[in-house]
């Protein structure tokens, strides 16, 4: 092989390099900018959510919305925050109602229910509704508390 030959392949191999260089920081730079658009998606999302989840409990409060409409909505923002939200004891009214009550039907189904079948649920609904309420009402307070003092009450 001639010097020639030789200058000419490492040439082309210092080029294929330097290439493949610039290829890779391309990639990293586009790994960086998906990243850092994730991270403010995540963070729109979250305030999005902690801004709903106070105007549910405000609403609540103020007794503009059913008890068991606002323990739902409470307990899957909460849920979507964090999960283990829902074991803290302040929030457990939510989940409570939310038990008793995902039986019963809504939207559709429930306009499909006779009339005294939809008379039954919402009595059921109302019992659970004035059973918990004082509980409920205090736990969106907490509610408020929380979106107070967030990110610190996370933990």
């Amino acid at each position: 092989m001639t010097t020639t030959t030789v200058l000419i392949l490492a040439g082309l191999g210092l080029a294929i390099i330097a290439g493949l260089a610039a290829y890779a920081y391309t990639l990293r730079q586009e790994v960086r900018r998906r990243e850092a658009f994730r991270e403010e998606e995540e963070r729109r999302a979250r305030e999005n959510c902690l801004e709903n989840l106070q105007m549910v409990a405000s609403a609540l409060l103020q007794g503009q919305v059913e008890v068991t409409e606002a323990s739902w909505r409470c307990k899957v923002l909460l849920e979507i925050l964090d999960p283990s939200l829902m074991e803290r004891e302040a929030f457990r009214p939510f989940g409570e109602v939310h038990a008793r009550t995902r039986h019963l039907h809504t939207h559709e189904a429930r306009k499909a229910l006779t009339p005294k079948e939809r008379f039954k649920e919402d009595r059921e609904r109302l019992a659970v509704e004035d059973e918990l309420r004082e509980a409920v009402l205090v736990a969106a307070g907490a509610v408020i508390e929380f979106r107070r003092n967030w990110p610190q009450s996370l933990n």
